[in-house]
């Protein structure tokens, strides 16, 4: 794990992301530290020392060597650098810095461009390869129902690939996020479908609600992200964080996209033998043909 404790930026992977990244190198009782952290990320980690090891059902001594091997000089150090998470979190666009004035620094179109791709650098090295290929398999798989759903912002991005997928394999949907318009749709939810969400900070209670609701009827959840983990983590088997901090007081959503993309054209190539004679019939129906 690393040492240089700082607070994520395009470049730092968040803590989170860290320890997914690195939990087949963990002992026994590091994974039961790692497992309980990541499913209330970052509160479960701001209990006591006793408190925390006893919900981990590990030693108190056991939970400081896990912080120690995540790099902090002790538990205070450990949660400070959660609160810190924390309140990267939950800003909101008004709480970030004001734009940078015209004329300081560089141009602001090639200051935004280095940042996104600082971003889409950081998104790619801090995504376990095992886990991106975990989801491609999954979303190959034509035996399941898929189901995209998103947030306020990030739904036109669930759209984005629902639009994609419906192409190149069939059962492909979308769900409209406001708790009206899906609690209807859970009826026809269970263990054949995977729901993909894309959730970003300031996170949406009631997309987050969508995905519980879903996973107690036995849906597999695959959760689209930043690098502070939207509470979905909870309830997802895969999760796909990508770094989103630009200079502006708006995230960039350039790195969600990048995974987007990149799911679609490793189905595509997975799944070829019938998806192109999909995409050849959905050619000649556009056109027109018979």
């Amino acid at each position: 794990m690393r040492n240089d404790i700082v607070p994520p930026s395009a470049e730092q992977p968040s803590l989170a992301e860290r320890i997914r990244h690195d939990m087949d190198s963990f002992t026994p009782s590091e994974k039961r530290a790692a497992h309980l952290l990541l499913s209330h990320y970052p509160f479960a980690g701001l209990d006591t020392v006793a408190e925390f090891a006893s919900r981990a059902g590990i030693s108190a001594p056991s939970a400081l060597r896990f912080v120690t091997r995540l790099g902090f000089s002790g538990f205070p150090d450990f949660q400070k650098h959660l609160r810190e998470e924390l309140e990267a979190q939950l800003l909101s666009p008004l709480a970030k810095s004001g734009p940078v004035e015209p004329g300081q620094g560089a141009p602001a179109l090639a200051a935004f461009a280095q940042a996104v791709i600082g971003n889409l650098t950081a998104t790619v090295e801090n995504i376990a390869p095992a886990e991106f290929d975990a989801v491609v398999a999954l979303l190959s798989d034509q035996r399941r129902n898929i189901h995209f759903t998103g947030g306020r912002f990030t739904g036109a991005l669930a759209r984005y690939a629902e639009s994609h997928f419906r192409i190149v394999r069939s059962h492909v949907d979308f769900i409209e996020g406001q708790p009206a318009l899906w609690r209807d749709r859970m009826i026809e939810i269970g263990r054949k479908d995977v729901v993909v969400a894309f959730d970003i900070r300031r996170y949406q209670e009631d997309v987050t609600a969508l995905c519980e609701t879903a996973a107690r009827q036995g849906a597999t959840i695959v959760l689209l992200t930043d690098p502070w983990l939207s509470p979905i983590a909870r309830v997802a088997r895969h999760v796909l964080p990508a770094h989103i901090t630009a200079p502006s007081n708006w995230d960039s959503s350039a790195g969600l996209l990048l995974l987007t993309e990149a799911l679609v054209s490793a189905v595509t190539k997975r799944l070829w033998e019938t998806a192109k004679p999909r995409m050849e019939a959905v050619e000649r129906l556009r056109n027109g043909e018979p």
